[in-house]
């Protein structure tokens, strides 16, 4: 199971702070299957958010996501 964190706006659109999902998978197929379970709104701000992948940041949409991960959902934050 990969554990998702949302924070911010990904919290508010998706409703939750997180949840566990399948993997292992991709950030691309993450993005997808997490727009299809929460619909639209989360679906609307997911492209602008940054995914960290164990503490790193997600280069392409290509990064491999392991079984037992932590992803981050960061949208853009204001300011500096």
């Amino acid at each position: 199971m990969i554990q998702v964190r949302y924070f911010a706006a990904a919290r508010e659109a998706s409703g939750t702070p997180a949840e566990e999902v399948s993997g292992p998978t991709t950030t691309g197929a993450l993005r997808a299957a997490l727009s299809a379970r929460h619909g639209p709104d989360l679906g609307d701000v997911l492209p602008k958010c940054a995914l960290l992948v164990a503490g790193a940041r997600a280069a392409t949409d290509e990064t491999p996501v392991p079984d037992g991960a932590t992803v981050d959902v960061l949208p853009p934050f204001a300011g500096g």
